[in-house]
């Protein structure tokens, strides 16, 4: 009888997951980045304008 071991390719499987789920979170962590640009100027312009009043 001839046995054929197939490769275990789990680690390989493992690495592709975690780099395509950090490549998910650097895309949208991109995509929010100016997301509240316009909020932050006009706090900076009038300080009454932030829900965070000091």
């Amino acid at each position: 009888m001839n046995e054929v071991k197939e490769k275990d390719n789990f680690w390989l499987i493992v690495a592709g997951i975690v780099i395509a789920t950090i490549v998910v979170m650097l895309t949208i962590k991109g995509s929010e980045h100016g997301k509240f640009e316009t909020a932050a100027k006009a706090i900076a312009e009038d300080a009454s304008n932030s829900a965070y009043r000091k």
